[in-house]
């Protein structure tokens, strides 16, 4: 749902982004009017990574992701179709025309930066964090010289090794290392927080908590194709981005989904929020 301070902020954005895109000769903007054309977005989402995207008990595509999209369709009084995609696809789905917009936990990393069109700013972030029964620990500090369990190869690993000493106990998958940390070999699981998240959210974690403040943030970011960026379809979503964060939207979506509050999104909150806000 767009609330009316967020239509209203949105509808300068998107007068704006027609203006700046009429300037721009070499902004391609098919696309976007093929969505405004049919009446209809198409956005490629997860399927399989609650609570950002993945199907209830009936089989119905739902989570925080699927209501950002539909907030998208809504802005622009469009229908919404979702169509299901991977880490391994979801660039290619949108090079190929199968999408025309991507919200799927995709982080945001330079070589990427040539595929496909990221508009800013980034709209949520992930980074290293543990999952470690309730009451275990408390701090980073917890960990110096007790056993963490991990994923062999994980960068966040290292980090925690050599920044708080934790012994680290590498395991070839995380459900090995996740199996581990129920029968009590260690005393935290380290991993990104947003897989920590989902677990939390699975309903198979009760007695387990994500403890720590997140650190070494790794930004998220939703796609567009890579040749209408700078055109109105960019510029549109830099739009939502910026409206999600100002109105509170996020922060509001994170409660409804059962995801513990990132310190991002607060942030961002406050760094957009209105001038009459402050």
């Amino acid at each position: 749902m767009i609330t009316s301070l967020t239509r209203t902020a949105l509808g300068a954005v998107i007068l704006a982004s027609f203006t700046l895109a009429a300037t721009q000769a070499n902004a391609a903007n098919d696309r976007f009017k093929k969505v405004l054309d049919r009446g209809k977005l198409v956005v490629g989402v997860k399927a399989d990574y609650k609570p950002w995207g993945f199907r209830d008990s009936s089989g119905k595509l739902v989570g925080m992701e699927i209501d950002m999209a539909q907030d998208v369709a809504d802005a622009l009084g469009v229908t919404l179709e979702l169509v299901p995609v991977q880490s391994s696809n979801r660039m290619q789905f949108l090079q190929q025309g199968k999408i025309d917009l991507m919200i799927a936990t995709m982080s945001d990393k330079a070589n990427r930066r040539k595929v496909v069109g990221i508009p800013q700013p980034n709209y949520y972030t992930s980074g290293t964090n543990v999952l470690a029964k309730k009451g275990m620990v408390s701090s980073w500090a917890d960990l110096k010289g007790k056993p963490v369990c991990g994923k062999q190869g994980a960068f966040y690993n290292k980090q925690v090794s050599k920044k708080y000493g934790a012994k680290i106990i590498a395991f070839v998958g995380n459900a090995e290392a996740k199996q581990a940390l129920r029968d009590g070999k260690c005393v935290a699981w380290v991993y990104d927080d947003s897989s920590i998240m989902a677990d939390l959210a699975s309903g198979q974690y009760d007695d387990y908590e994500m403890p720590m403040m997140t650190e070494d943030d790794n930004p998220w970011a939703l796609a567009v194709p890579l040749d209408e960026l700078d055109g109105i379809w960019g510029n549109f979503m830099s739009g939502m981005i910026y409206n999600w964060h100002s109105s509170g939207r996020l922060i509001e979506l994170e409660k409804k989904w059962g995801i513990q509050t990132t310190q991002f999104v607060v942030d961002m909150n406050k760094r957009f929020e209105p001038y009459e806000a402050n």
